[in-house]
């Protein structure tokens, strides 16, 4: 009796043993189950939220698109004023315009809106000396780019670095400034980047890992391939070329200022040294800020369909200003304070001839401008929750009268860019965990 006891007692305590593992093993596999099910679900709400900020930066760019359509004048910034820019909702998701800050600004926090392109210098059209003045840039950089671009040989321009081979020369203009990483010299990340590698001009934490305590960016930031003007009015007339005295240049000076006004300005160019700049025109012509106001627009250097490469002078840093022959530190500051206290931006140079002079102007006229016809829209956004991160630019071309998107390019892989404020406004305003 006691040995069945036993007995029964051994086989209980098995089928306990027994069924506590089988309860284990399934409450394992519940748990298991519960997370991979866990797991696909956000899986899918990141997919979603993802979803919803592709399509937020889709109507962004279009956005973008309308501001430029907007202007007040042909050749204006959209003014920031006019357009929103920074957490914009679509839906559940929300863009910003990721833009450059004002110099003047120390807050070291991310700054919203658009871009104008003619305020960097241009790499397809800038010369030797303009190159060399980019900040970080080298001699042999400088040099490559120039071969690099060079169409007329397969050989290195002269004066080219030794290090720069046939190999390495694509001989035609570059496409977009990443192709810089291609040039000799160029392969250097902290002379394209500087320290902001995940490029939204400010300084963050992140990217102290080399010991940097401030923000210092790299040519990628003063550079571009877009900047160009069209030489037709929006009407479809030629504009007229100034660097040489002709019968179209009479006709436009007495249709807008009469006849012996007009002929009066005529006889003066035709008297004087050809112009090489629309700015040089001014002086030459003797005509008053005024007067040159009225005609400006419709003046150009050259006869094919646009001018390449011209930097605006109401809105390019003091940084690029300097790159300019005859523009020195204290001109591009005066420059750019001049501007600030202008209510709105004057869209011909006569108030830059003011500040540089005749002899200034001579040599920096040939690279300035006073308008634009292409911006970027960099732009990021998330979807619900704050999830979902993405960042695209564009630039967008306005030159041919109607805005198209001529350049795009993912720049997801770059990282948050907003800041860690606003990725802390997201967290706060949805309740849920840091995206």
């Amino acid at each position: 009796m006691t040995a069945t006891l036993q007995f029964h007692r051994q086989t209980a305590g098995s089928v306990l043993i027994v069924v506590l593992i089988v309860c284990i093993g399934l409450v394992s596999m519940t748990l298991v189950l519960g997370h991979t099910m866990l797991m696909a679900y956000r899986g899918a709400d990141n997919e979603v939220a993802g979803r919803q900020a592709d399509a937020a930066i889709e109507g962004a760019v279009q956005y973008a698109e309308q501001q430029m359509t907007n202007v007040d004048e042909r050749g204006e910034m959209p003014d920031p004023e006019d357009y929103e820019s920074e957490a914009v909702p679509v839906g559940d998701a929300m863009y910003w315009f990721i833009g450059e800050p004002d110099p003047s600004d120390t807050s070291n926090l991310p700054a919203f809106g658009l871009v104008d392109e003619a305020s960097k210098v241009n790499l397809n059209t800038a010369p030797l000396a303009m190159l060399e003045n980019l900040p970080g840039m080298t001699e042999d950089l400088a040099e490559a780019i120039i071969a690099w671009r060079n169409s007329s040989s397969s050989a290195p321009s002269p004066g080219t670095s030794s290090a720069t081979t046939t190999s390495t020369i694509k001989n035609a203009p570059f496409e977009s400034v990443e192709e810089l990483a291609q040039v000799d010299g160029g392969t250097d990340l902290e002379i394209l980047y500087g320290n902001d590698t995940n490029l939204n001009h400010v300084f963050d934490p992140s990217e102290a890992a080399d010991g940097s305590t401030e923000y210092s960016p790299g040519l990628l930031e003063y550079v571009t391939v877009f900047s160009r003007e069209p030489n037709t009015l929006s009407d479809g007339r030629k504009r007229v070329d100034v660097t040489q005295f002709s019968a179209a240049l009479t006709q436009l000076l007495v249709a807008t200022f009469g006849t012996s006004r007009g002929n009066q300005i005529a006889t003066t160019v035709r008297k004087a040294s050809p112009s090489r700049s629309v700015l040089e025109f001014y002086f030459t012509s003797h005509m008053t800020r005024d007067e040159f106001a009225k005609i400006s627009p419709m003046l150009t250097t050259g006869s094919g369909a646009y001018v390449k490469g011209l930097i605006n002078v109401n809105t390019a840093s003091a940084t690029v200003l300097e790159c300019v022959p005859g523009i020195t530190s204290d001109l591009a500051n005066q420059i750019i304070s001049t501007r600030e206290s202008q209510e709105t931006p004057v869209t011909n140079l006569g108030w830059v001839a003011s500040i540089l002079g005749p002899a200034v102007s001579a040599q920096a006229g040939p690279y300035l401008t006073a308008q634009t016809f292409q911006i970027s829209a960099d732009i990021a956004a998330v979807g619900r929750n704050g999830r979902g991160y993405r960042r695209t630019l564009f630039i967008l071309d306005n030159s041919n009268g109607t805005p198209q998107i001529v350049f795009r390019r993912n720049l997801t892989y770059l990282g948050w860019a907003l800041g860690a404020d606003e990725r802390q406004n997201l967290a706060t305003a949805q309740g849920s965990p840091t995206p």
